[in-house]
């Protein structure tokens, strides 16, 4: 059988940190003109603080014995290490927890000193209940747990933050003030939500600050400066998804830097722009995985696949092509949502008329099926036939582009119908009527007429449960 009895052993001990006739060491914490020397004993830093006890060793070879043992700690304030004095001696943790500043200059200072109990407890304590306080302070918050080797559960809250809302946190602070180790970690993750022309542009700006002689136009730069850069970025070049980009966005941003890239990435990457079905000599990253709602605000549509499939084919591509030559060249705009605006052909042709460049997306009551449509042209109610080669229609299921239907259009002089009683309209292989203009729609199917392929197993009529029209913008 034991007992413990540790409140009274804190007691004792916090009784001893403050009695001045037993110590054997003095500390001197701070900075001019912010200097306190604290008297302690040996035997219990040393137990207690695994760099301490490497410090006191080191001084118990060089000192006297019979000389009282002194110390400098000039990166730890004096009232940060009496707290630290506190948890040493009697296992105590006492702050202000209405400063979370005061745990992050602890925290900090506990590893210096490699308290590693201490350190778990201050990092879960500020992830788990100040986390809008990191993000408001998030520059020291990651320069102090970037420069650490214990700080890690820190290191990746941080990441995180940058990966997942770098809008808000990469304009909070100095970007090229971030270490190597902490851009590789940040551009290597799949889920960065930033364009790649933006990670680009970032990571170039942070091999510049490394090279402040360097002028930012690379018209300027000799072979050596580009030698130099090179060598800055080595780490960080394979890590860009180069063909992510548009060609514009190639042509602006990563052409005037090709003497930086390998000879052969970059000869592949202008044979994808010159020809988008060529295959490049070496394995290469897939786009990011950026969240559906930075790119299309649909009710329908929850897998980015689907909308990288539509740029594809916009594009001209197969649908079933591998999406690692994706360009990040659309956004859709919403211009009518059914369960927001109605179900009505007086809507849709009120809100999408004279509209060009649309994606029309319809989901069938009842089931997990999806049939979607392209019409480059405007729509309008004129009563007439659009004639266009550009569009396409197709259908999908469980948001999986994977077993998708893809249909483009065979006979363009019928390829959309302008009529007032119409909502989109695709020849007659996507055909949506009512019986007027301002009552919802009462007849909805897909036969196969003037596109290549039926897109739905029957052609049964089928109720609609929501529609959403896009407008795509280059």
């Amino acid at each position: 059988m034991s007992a413990q009895f540790f409140s009274k052993l804190s007691q004792n001990y916090i009784e001893l940190l403050k009695d001045d006739e037993y110590y054997d060491i003095t500390i001197e914490v701070g900075e001019d003109p912010y200097v306190k020397i604290i008297r302690a004993h040996m035997n219990i830093l040393c137990y207690r603080s695994p760099y301490l006890r490497r410090i006191l060793a080191s001084n118990n070879k060089n000192n006297d014995n019979n000389i009282l043992a002194h110390i400098k700690l000039q990166n730890i304030s004096p009232e940060i290490f009496q707290i630290i004095l506190e948890y040493i001696y009697g296992g105590i943790f006492s702050l202000n927890v209405h400063d979370p500043s005061n745990f992050l200059k602890v925290l900090a200072a506990a590893d210096d000193l490699h308290l590693q109990e201490l350190i778990d407890y201050l990092q879960k304590y500020l992830i788990q209940r100040e986390s809008e306080w990191i993000v408001q302070h998030f520059g020291i918050v990651q320069q102090i747990s970037s420069n650490s080797n214990n700080l890690l559960e820190l290191q990746e809250l941080c990441t995180n933050l940058m990966a997942q809302s770098p809008e808000k946190i990469l304009m909070s602070f100095n970007f090229t003030s971030l270490s190597e180790k902490s851009l590789i970690s940040l551009i290597k993750r799949d889920d960065l939500q930033m364009k790649e022309v933006e990670v680009w542009d970032h990571v170039l700006k942070w091999g510049l600050a490394k090279h402040l002689t360097l002028i930012p136009d690379p018209k300027t730069w000799s072979d050596d400066d580009f030698k130099k850069m090179e060598i800055t970025l080595q780490h960080c070049l394979p890590l860009i998804r180069f063909f992510s980009l548009s060609s514009k966005e190639f042509s602006q941003n990563v052409r005037p830097y090709q003497k930086l890239m390998n000879r052969q990435l970059y000869e592949d990457l202008v044979d994808s722009y010159v020809d988008p079905d060529s295959k490049p000599n070496e394995n290469i990253l897939p786009p990011r995985n950026i969240k559906i709602e930075k790119i299309i605000d649909s009710k329908i549509v929850a897998d980015l696949s689907v909308v990288k499939a539509i740029s594809r084919q916009i594009d001209k591509m197969d649908i079933r092509n591998n999406f690692a030559h994706l360009k990040e060249s659309y956004k859709f705009m919403l211009l009518l949502r059914g369960s927001r605006d109605g179900f009505t052909p007086k809507k849709f042709h009120e809100l999408c008329d004279d509209k060009h460049n649309t994606i029309t997306f319809i989901k069938v009551k009842g089931t997990e099926e999806i049939i979607s449509g392209y019409n480059p042209l405007i729509w309008k109610s004129s009563g007439t036939w659009g004639e266009t080669r550009d569009s396409f229609i197709f259908s999908f299921k469980n948001n999986d582009v994977k077993d998708s239907i893809i249909s483009r259009v065979q006979n363009s002089d019928h390829a959309v119908v302008y009529k007032p009683r119409f909502g989109s309209q695709f020849g007659r292989d996507i055909f949506i009527y009512s019986s007027a203009e301002s009552v919802d729609y009462d007849t909805a199917s897909c036969e196969k007429n003037f596109y290549e392929k039926k897109i739905r197993d029957t052609e049964d009529k089928f109720s609609i449960e929501d529609y959403e029209v896009f407008q795509i913008l280059r």
